[in-house]
């Protein structure tokens, strides 16, 4: 069957993680993916660590699906050469420091000018405008930026996320966006000009929290893992450790105290009768409910919650979830392949019932430079020349460069 995006060119400059991200999502779906790196060190992001058979776990998570092509930005003939290879896309998307893509060249209004029914995409920390626009951004700074943070932690210490949720929201507007306007082009024919930001992105994500904020004019409280709206939402302890439950309505609690605790009265002790009753006495409800996980071992109680149909976990380790035995009865994973060998890798999480995602390789840097070149219609004597001073790279293991000579090939 056919892949969603199967026949659409998706062009992107991109490093780090929220647009990698964005252009892995397009590639899972179909597209094929052209990413310009810096012929020098490519997206930076291959050198945060050498984890994965000496690649970069963030590059190995991020870059699947991919063509690799390694060029100098600053070098005319490369920047002639991008041109040249994004006027047969349908996207370009681009995540560069504050107005880089306009001095190169590459600013949405000259590109849609040369071509009206390109997608272009800006994925920036700030936006355009505005104080802060000219800041650069990452992770860490934006989550604090938009009060994340402040919500994120113990009483004793705010944290960020354990993942960087700044830059994975925006690559997800950023990858829905162009579906959308991917769909579009399709009735209008035309093209269009889309930004996200991180910034916005993680405050549409903050949306219960800055609710509260302007209609009670409260500051949530950072709570661990609890919750500020709902009780019980905790973790318990238990004989040999802890589980975690979350209560999210009162026939929950009813179900919890009747069918686990054994403890019909408490439905209707009015310091637990509704769930603003419960937060309003969080205190004695936690006391209440720990009292009776204690009596369990872990795994009992785990088991009896979910016979109860009580939304439950236990606190699973990263080890834990490589062998969740919900990952591996669905057969979730897949193999990929990197410059250094084969690894394993979890299938997209939207699963179509007639296709599936490619999973193609991991590119290594440089890898399709000569290939792409020449499809966009680079003569090979430019190319030789590109190559053979630097401003280009060419791995060479790829399998395009025969008739370039041996000796410029980096």
């Amino acid at each position: 069957m056919t892949l969603p995006l199967e026949g659409y060119t998706v062009v992107s400059i991109d490093q780090a993680v929220a647009a990698p991200l964005a252009a892995r999502n397009l590639a899972d779906l179909g597209a094929r993916v052209i990413k310009i790196e810096r012929a020098d060190t490519g997206d930076l992001a291959r050198s945060y660590d050498h984890v994965v058979h000496g690649t970069a776990s963030h590059f190995v998570w991020l870059n699947r699906g991919k063509e690799s092509v390694a060029l100098d930005l600053k070098n005319p003939a490369c920047l002639d050469a991008v041109h040249a290879v994004i006027s047969q896309a349908d996207v370009f998307l681009q995540n560069l420091a504050p107005r880089a893509a306009e001095r190169l060249g590459l600013g949405a209004d000259v590109l849609r000018a040369e071509h009206p029914d390109l997608v272009v995409v800006n994925l920036s920390g700030y936006g355009a405008g505005g104080p802060f626009s000219h800041r650069k951004a990452y992770d860490m700074l934006v989550q604090a930026e938009a009060g994340l943070v402040s919500i994120t932690g113990t009483t004793d210490e705010a944290v960020k996320t354990g993942i960087p949720t700044a830059d994975i929201a925006s690559g997800m507007y950023c990858s829905q966006a162009v579906l959308a306007a991917l769909l579009r082009r399709e009735r209008t024919g035309e093209g269009a000009t889309i930004d996200v930001t991180m910034l916005e992105a993680t405050a549409e994500w903050m949306g219960h929290p800055m609710y509260v904020q302007m209609y009670a004019d409260r500051q949530l409280p950072r709570m661990g893992l609890s919750h500020a709206a709902i009780a019980p939402y905790d973790s318990y302890p238990t004989r040999d450790g802890e589980v975690l439950i979350g209560i999210q309505n009162d026939r929950g609690w009813r179900a919890l105290v009747t069918e686990v605790f054994g403890r019909p009265d408490l439905v209707d002790d009015p310091r637990f009768r509704s769930n603003i009753a419960r937060v309003e006495n969080r205190a004695a409800c936690d006391a209440e409910v720990a009292t009776h996980t204690r009596a369990w071992t872990t795994a009992a109680l785990d088991a009896r919650l979910a016979e109860a149909g009580i939304p439950a976990a236990q606190v699973n380790s990263l080890s834990g979830l490589v062998e969740h035995p919900q990952l591996k009865a669905r057969d979730r994973w897949r193999t990929v392949e990197t410059e250094g060998g084969v690894v394993d890798a979890l299938l997209p999480p939207a699963t179509f019932s007639d296709v599936e995602a490619p999973m193609r390789a991991v590119p290594a840097l440089g890898e399709h430079t000569v290939a792409v070149l020449r499809e966009a219609g680079v003569p090979d004597h430019q190319i030789s020349a590109l190559l053979s001073s630097g401003a280009a790279v060419q791995h060479r293991q790829n399998d395009h460069t025969e008739t370039l000579n041996e000796s410029v090939i980096a």
